[in-house]
């Protein structure tokens, strides 16, 4: 029975069910030959779910996906799996609200379909938001989108973008940067983080956390995060893994007084032998790596809790406040309350 005819058979006024707003959004994710899958299906299903579930406790945002290509039709991805694409074309006059374009394992793979750069160049000028996974920042450089806009890709290929691109200001070191209407983002599933971001600028937190929660990620790796860890730098700086076990002994103990001495100790070498081997296999000392990993556990913190600085200072191992900040600047060149209020976006205690 419909809710008027009910409330006027009745005496007393009928409250109307709340009706939640649905905002519809068109995300056009482009393919091409070579191109990784999950760069592509990343953010795809970030969507996808935000589309189907995320509307608990948030704004509800419908997203329209749509994988095309030039031409469209089958594309073969970098990982062997086929794919059916739609034709730009079938997107017809319909206004495109983000258009991503995805990475690939070759940069020359990204940038090899001319017609594709063109599509893009064109195309982005109308759009609310353009974004890049990985090295899909090769293809919207090419495009010239990214000319005089700060950018991120993959670590390994920042150096050959910022050469190619001088116009560019590419941020080696940042899991995604926002710029105006340009996101782009770091390596492979760098992409949900960034989809996760445009999902709580859309729809807000509660709806981005719930999308998280079903996807079984972190919600909070805010754009400018290094993209690895003190621990797995330390391990990238040799094959060795003689001091891996004892690196992740550090990062569970860091209250404790983590002398050269004690370290030594623990892997069986007299302190002046271990601090040697240590400097050759890791390319710094026992006590730089120890402060680089109370950093990292410092840092984790203020992004992810509220508690006060001090106290935090006290868990990682740090003398005080004060000796941790000046850590932060020589680590992060960014001292910890500066840090918390770029990257906490609920900080809620200093």
């Amino acid at each position: 029975m419909a809710w008027d005819r009910l409330a006027a058979m009745t005496d007393t006024p009928q409250k109307l069910p709340t009706m939640r707003k649905t905002t519809s959004r068109r995300i056009a994710i482009t393919a091409y030959k070579g191109v990784s899958l999950l760069d592509l299906a990343g953010p795809l299903e970030a969507f996808r779910i935000a589309s189907s579930f995320g509307g608990e406790g948030g704004r509800r945002v419908a997203y329209e996906c749509s994988v095309v290509s030039m031409r469209g039709g089958p594309i073969k991805t970098a990982d062997g799996v086929q794919i059916v694409t739609q034709s730009v074309r079938s997107l017809g006059t319909t206004p495109i609200d983000t258009l991503i374009v995805p990475g690939a394992f070759v940069v020359d793979d990204v940038t090899r379909d001319r017609e594709l750069v063109r599509w893009v160049g064109r195309k982005a000028a109308t759009c609310r938001r353009v974004c890049s996974v990985c090295i899909g920042s090769f293809l919207l450089a090419d495009a010239g989108v990214l000319d005089g806009r700060r950018a991120a890709t993959h670590w390994m290929h920042a150096p050959l973008l910022a050469t190619r691109h001088p116009t560019v200001t590419v941020e080696p070191d940042a899991i995604f940067v926002h710029d105006g209407r340009i996101w782009s983002s770091a390596g492979v599933t760098t992409g949900i983080d960034l989809a996760l971001a445009l999902i709580e600028m859309d729809a807000g937190r509660e709806a981005a956390m719930h999308v998280a929660r079903i996807l079984v990620v972190y919600l909070k790796r805010a754009g400018g995060q290094s993209q690895y860890s003190a621990l797995l730098e330390a391990q990238a700086q040799s094959e060795s893994e003689a001091f891996g076990a004892l690196e992740r002994w550090i990062a569970e103990h860091l209250r404790k007084d983590l002398t050269v001495e004690m370290l030594a100790e623990r892997v069986h070498m007299s302190p002046r032998n271990f601090a040697r081997v240590y400097v050759e296999k890791r390319g710094r000392t026992p006590a730089k790596a120890v402060e680089a990993i109370r950093v990292d556990a410092a840092r984790r913190r203020l992004e992810e809790t509220g508690v006060r600085i001090t106290s935090i200072a006290e868990d990682c191992g740090f003398s005080d406040e004060e000796q941790m900040r000046r850590a932060f600047v020589r680590v992060l060149k960014i001292p910890p309350r500066e840090y918390r209020r770029r990257f906490a976006p609920s900080a809620t205690s200093s």
